[in-house]
């Protein structure tokens, strides 16, 4: 009964171990902190690009997978950009600001 019970609980341990140690790519969200609705415009270093259209006021926008490497954020009404090196296991939200430039937060 004892090596069932080791045995069950090595195998969960190692599950546990795996489940822990994938490479997850990053993932980006948008943050509208103004009074009306933005699109953000992202680009990445593969040559990849999302447009995040009409976010609401107030409102942020779900999690989107991205690759990894160079993202360079837009905010097309303002014209303002914003470039960060995205890494694995890592979330971001880009946020729209009225009163502050377009600004980047890792997200725990």
């Amino acid at each position: 009964m004892k090596k069932i019970l080791y045995g069950i609980l090595g195998l969960l341990f190692f599950v546990i171990i795996n489940g822990c140690s994938r490479n997850v790519e990053p993932q980006l969200r948008i943050s509208n902190k103004q009074s009306s609705k933005v699109s953000v415009k992202i680009q990445t270093s593969g040559s990849d690009k999302y447009i995040m259209n009409e976010v609401e006021p107030g409102k942020t926008t779900e999690y989107q997978v991205v690759t990894e490497g160079n993202i360079t954020a837009t905010a097309v009404t303002q014209n303002e950009s914003i470039s960060f090196l995205a890494a694995k296991n890592t979330h971001y939200s880009i946020i729209v600001s009225a009163d502050q430039p377009l600004s980047m937060h890792v997200d725990k």
